[in-house]
C-alpha cells in the first residue's frame, strides 16, 4: 500500500511539476512584473520606512491587534523554515548548482505574484474578534463570488500546511538534533510537541509575538555566520558563481538531459521556501492594521526577497565553500550541518541545529495560523478548530519519525495544488491590484501618507474593512504619527 501511494505522489508531482507549474509560475510572475511596471522592485525603498512606523498604527488599536511588522514576521515565519537549510541542499545534490540560479529567477519573478496576492488579502480582509483575518478564500469569496472554491482552497491550505507541511518541519528538526546531540527521535518529537501546543492554543496574538522575536534573531544570526564562511573563503566567489551559472545554462545539462531537473529542483525548493503565489503568506498579510493594502504587499515582497535572495543564497554558498566530497552521501540538513562543521569547527553542527529548530519551529507556528484562519472561513467551529490542533499535534510527532522522502514528495503536491488554483484566481483579479496601486501611487506623488478607501475605487465591491469611517481612523493615525516624528 504504501508503495502504491508513493508511486501515485511521484506521478502526479511529475505531471504538476514538468509541465503545468513551471510554465504557469514564470509566464504569471512576468506578465504581473510588466503588467504592474515592475512593483516589486520600484516600491522596495518604501519598506525601510513601513518597517520604521509601521507599529505605531497598529498600537493605537490595543494589544489585540497585530501590527505590519508582526504580520511580515508570521509570514517569514513561514518562508523561513526547512527550504532554506535543508532545501537548500535537496536542490543542489539533487539538480546541481544550477538549480540556485532558479531559485533566484522563480524569487524575483514569483515577488510580482507575491505583491498581487498580498494586496488582494488586505483588501478583502475582514474583522472578527481577534483582529483581522483574510486570504485566498476570502477574496474568491469576496471578489468573485465563489465561495465553494474558497472552501475548497481553505481545505487545501490547512491539509498541507497546517499537516503535511507541518511534518517536513518536525522531519527536518529531529534530524537536525538527532545529528547534533544524538537525541532519539521519541524525545525530540515529545519536546516539538509540547513546545508547540503551548503556542498555539494561545491564539493569534500569541503567535504574532512569539514569531516577532524569533524571526529576527535567527535570520540575522545565520546570515552573519554565513557571511563570515563567504569572506574567509572569499576568493572561491567567482569560482562558486561559475558553477551556479554553468550549472544553469551550461552545455553539459542540456547535452546530459539534465537541464530540465535542474531547473524543475530549483523552482519546486525556491516555491517551497518562499511561498511566492502560493496563496498561503496571504493569510498572515491580511492580519495587519496598516493604512494602506499596498503597504503590507510591499512588506510581503521584502520577505521573498529575504527568504530566497539571501537566506537560500547564504546556505547554498555555505555548502558550494565546504569540503564534503560527494562521495560522503550528505543530503538535506545533514549535508547544511557538514559544510558548515567543515568551515568553523565542530560548533557549527550545534548552530545549524539550533536554527533549524527556530527555523522550522517558527514555520510550524505560521503554518498552524493559516490553517487556523482557513478553518475560520469555512464554519468557525471551535469543536473543529480543536480538532484541528490536535491533528497538528499528532502530523508533528508523524513527521518526527518518518522517512524524508514520502514527507517532500507529499509537500511538493500539495503545494502545487494550492498554486495553480491561486495563480489562475489572482490573474483574473489583476485589475482590482492595478486601481489599489494606482491610488497608493496618487497619494504619494501627492505628498500625502497612503490611506485606503474603497470608494476611490471604481467598480471595488464586497469591501469590509476600507469604508469611510476606517480611512478617517487611520488618517488620523498618520496624523498623530507625524507629529511624534
Amino acid at each position: 500500500m504504501l508503495d502504491f501511494i508513493n508511486d501515485f505522489i511521484s506521478f502526479s508531482n511529475n505531471i504538476l511539476w514538468s509541465y503545468v507549474l513551471i510554465f504557469l509560475l514564470i509566464a504569471v510572475g512576468t506578465y504581473f512584473t510588466i503588467y504592474l511596471k515592475f512593483a516589486q522592485f520600484r516600491f522596495f525603498a518604501d519598506t525601510f520606512k513601513i518597517l520604521g512606523g509601521g507599529d505605531k498604527a497598529s498600537k493605537e488599536k490595543g494589544k489585540s491587534s497585530v501590527s505590519s511588522f508582526q504580520a511580515f514576521c508570521l509570514s517569514v515565519a513561514s518562508h523561513v523554515g526547512t527550504g532554506n537549510l535543508a532545501g537548500v541542499a535537496i536542490a543542489v545534490t539533487t539538480g546541481g548548482p544550477g538549480a540556485i540560479f532558479w531559485m533566484w529567477v522563480i524569487a524575483l519573478l514569483g515577488s510580482a505574484s507575491s505583491f498581487v496576492e498580498n494586496t488582494l488579502a488586505q483588501v478583502y480582509k475582514v474583522k472578527d474578534h481577534n483582529g483581522f483575518r483574510g486570504g485566498p478564500a476570502y477574496y474568491m469569496e469576496k471578489a468573485l463570488g465563489k465561495r465553494n472554491l474558497g472552501i475548497i482552497f481553505s481545505i487545501l491550505i490547512t491539509v498541507s500546511f497546517g499537516l503535511v507541511f507541518n511534518s517536513v518541519q518536525a522531519n527536518t528538526i529531529i534530524s537536525s538534533f538527532e545529528g547534533a546531540f544524538g537525541l532519539e527521535k521519541i524525545w525530540g518529537a515529545g519536546i516539538l510537541v509540547l513546545l508547540t501546543t503551548l503556542v498555539i492554543f494561545g491564539g493569534i496574538s500569541r503567535i504574532a509575538k512569539v514569531t516577532e522575536v524569533i524571526v529576527p534573531v535567527m535570520a540575522v544570526a545565520y546570515v552573519l555566520v554565513a557571511f563570515f564562511v563567504v569572506f574567509k573563503n572569499i576568493t572561491e566567489l567567482p569560482h562558486v558563481f561559475k558553477m551556479i551559472f554553468e550549472g544553469a545554462f551550461g552545455l553539459k545539462q542540456v547535452a546530459g538531459g539534465g537541464l530540465g531537473a535542474t531547473i524543475m529542483m530549483g523552482i519546486k525548493r525556491g516555491l517551497f521556501s518562499n511561498e511566492a503565489g502560493m496563496g498561503s503568506a496571504p493569510n498572515a498579510a491580511a492580519t495587519a492594521e496598516v493604512s494602506h493594502p499596498v503597504k503590507q504587499a510591499i512588506m510581503q515582497v521584502f520577505g521573498v526577497f529575504l527568504d530566497t535572495i539571501v537566506i537560500c543564497s547564504s546556505t547554498a554558498f555555505i555548502i558550494f565553500v565546504s569540503d564534503i566530497p560527494e562521495s560522503a552521501g550528505l543530503t538535506g540538513i545533514q549535508l547544511t550541518q557538514g559544510a558548515l562543521t567543515s568551515q568553523v569547527g565542530a560548533w557549527g553542527n550545534i548552530f545549524i541545529a539550533v536554527c533549524i529548530f527556530l527555523f522550522a519551529f517558527s514555520s510550524i507556528l505560521g503554518n498552524y495560523y493559516y490553517g487556523e484562519s482557513n478553518i475560520e472561513f469555512v464554519n468557525g467551529s471551535k469543536t473543529l478548530l480543536t480538532v484541528f490542533r490536535f491533528a497538528v499535534l499528532g502530523m508533528i510527532l508523524w513527521g518526527s519519525m518518518s522517512s524524508l522522502d514520502i514527507v517532500w514528495s507529499m509537500a511538493d503536491l500539495f503545494m502545487g495544488l494550492m498554486a495553480i488554483m491561486n495563480l489562475l484566481v489572482i490573474f483574473k483579479l489583476r485589475k482590482v491590484v492595478s486601481k489599489v496601486v494606482a491610488d497608493y501611487v496618487a497619494q504619494k506623488r501627492a505628498g500625502k501618507e497612503p490611506v485606503f478607501n474603497s470608494k476611490s475605487i471604481e467598480g471595488l465591491f464586497n469591501v469590509e474593512c476600507w469604508g469611510d469611517e476606517q480611512s478617517e481612523t487611520r488618517a488620523n493615525n498618520n496624523a498623530k504619527e507625524k507629529r511624534v516624528a
